[in-house]
């Protein structure tokens, strides 16, 4: 878009491009998400940034009203394969904070002053100024929705100094972190120390919740994960394993998204999530994100599915259909190979106890380590897995991960392609055999989502 469309999107509060791009005024200082109610600004006043962190880091302070820095994030990084995009996914997944730039640029395979380079020239802002942006969003979260102290959320959300905090929160809220957390909703606030941090987990366009609970639902593996409740109010709870602890995360599905109900342009998914350490948050954030394709952009993927005749009925019956993906990619992958029922047994065989057991969640995945000395390919896999042959972290190079997978031998190339389209989020992924057009690319996965949720209702109606 040039900015002139920008600022189209601007004056027609458009929500599609929420999370795409961001405009400052110049007059009041302040920067907003596309779609804010605030009056329109004049044209003459208004600047566009490509991040939330390139708006902060030209003084730029977050609206209240629209809150800017929640909005759902880019689906571009989702998609792109380049350094830039791999970056922006690993930043995503706290990378930064827990390794520096030098762990990032080790991961990428450059050094660190071309990665600096690189996302300066595209994104107007480096590898630390946007996971500053991102501590701040942390810290917004943590001081709305908890009772821990200043000085704890200050390096849980991966500050340095407390002054660093303090001043961050200062220049990107125009607050003072008491004043932030005086200003919650009381609804925001957690009900008790031990119930967890209450999140809203925001999605771009139209959102099918359904056929995202339903496959959680066929696939879960008991003590890991389990689905409740009546279809339309199901909630998804699992353990998950975070670099710092372990979390357990509770997803509730919301109602009136479904085929025959009104399009929303935009919502969320309530969650809630229990962490033994808050510096974790981040992560387990991005990571539900990953599995419930929250970044994605369904009106994209509807326009070129939706042009042609064999999809136009199904992305018509369901707008705005997700391709999950995988909260722990190596789990997936061992998952893929195994089967529901095998992983099962390998989580009670193999699997960590949790140490305060939540319901049915009673164990985390094991993980590949713990599987190495399993023999066949599943052994083979998880030696692989285990010692960097094999990377499915956010960052890795697809056809690399992909190239990696098909040298395990007995891996076939269907668990491969199963293993890109979960583990590694490729929204572009064709099994062999599948008969996928080349036509429907980028969107090769997604249509292979709607042509499975068509036979399955057609099979249960």
């Amino acid at each position: 878009m040039d900015e002139e469309s920008r600022y189209e999107a601007v004056r027609s509060r458009d929500a599609r491009f929420d999370g795409a791009f961001y405009f400052a005024v110049e007059t009041t200082g302040i920067y907003c998400r596309p779609s804010c109610p605030a009056v329109t600004p004049k044209r003459r006043n208004v600047r566009f940034f490509a991040t939330a962190a390139a708006a902060q880091g030209s003084g730029f302070r977050a609206c209240r009203r629209c809150r800017p820095d929640a909005s759902p994030g880019s689906a571009e990084w989702n998609v792109r394969a380049d350094v830039v995009g791999r970056a922006m996914r690993l930043i995503g997944d706290g990378v930064v904070d827990r390794e520096g730039v030098a762990g990032l640029s080790v991961r990428l395979g450059y050094s660190a002053r071309q990665v600096q380079r690189q996302l300066t020239a595209e994104l107007g802002a480096g590898p630390v100024a946007l996971a500053r942006a991102q501590r701040a969003h942390t810290a917004r979260v943590l001081l709305r929705t908890t009772g821990l102290p200043v000085t704890e959320i200050a390096f849980a959300s991966g500050f340095a100094s407390v002054r660093q905090f303090n001043d961050t929160i200062r220049a990107v809220y125009a607050a003072t972190p008491t004043q932030l957390r005086a200003a919650a909703p009381r609804r925001d606030r957690t009900a008790a120390p031990g119930a967890g941090i209450p999140l809203r987990l925001a999605h771009r366009g139209p959102y099918q919740p359904a056929p995202v609970f339903d496959l959680l639902e066929r696939e879960a593996v008991a003590g890991v994960e389990e689905v409740s409740g009546p279809p339309g109010g199901r909630t998804y709870r699992r353990t998950l394993r975070l670099p710092y602890g372990t979390g357990v995360v509770a997803v509730r599905e919301r109602p009136g998204h479904g085929p025959g109900t009104a399009v929303h342009p935009g919502g969320w998914l309530d969650a809630r999530l229990g962490l033994t350490d808050p510096r974790d948050l981040t992560t387990a954030v991005q990571r539900l994100r990953r599995l419930f394709d929250l970044d994605a952009d369904p009106y994209a993927v509807d326009e070129r599915l939706g042009a042609h005749p064999r999809l136009a009925p199904l992305v018509a019956a369901r707008p705005g259909l997700r391709a999950p993906g995988a909260a722990d990619p190596e789990e997936y992958a061992v998952r893929a190979l195994v089967g529901p029922a095998e992983a099962g047994h390998l989580v009670r065989a193999r699997g960590k106890t949790l140490d305060a057991p939540c319901g049915g969640l009673t164990h985390l995945f094991p993980e590949p380590a713990a599987l190495a000395d399993s023999g066949g390919v599943l052994g083979r896999l998880a030696t692989a897995l285990a010692d960097g042959t094999v990377r499915l972290d956010p960052g890795v190079d697809r056809d690399d991960a992909e190239e990696a997978l098909l040298a395990v031998p007995g891996l076939d190339a269907r668990t491969v392609a199963a293993i890109r389209a979960r583990a590694l989020g490729d929204p572009d992924v064709a099994p062999p055999g599948a008969g996928v057009p080349d036509t429907w690319r980028p969107w090769r996965t997604y249509a292979l989502h709607h042509l499975r949720a068509a036979e399955e209702a057609h099979v249960f109606h």
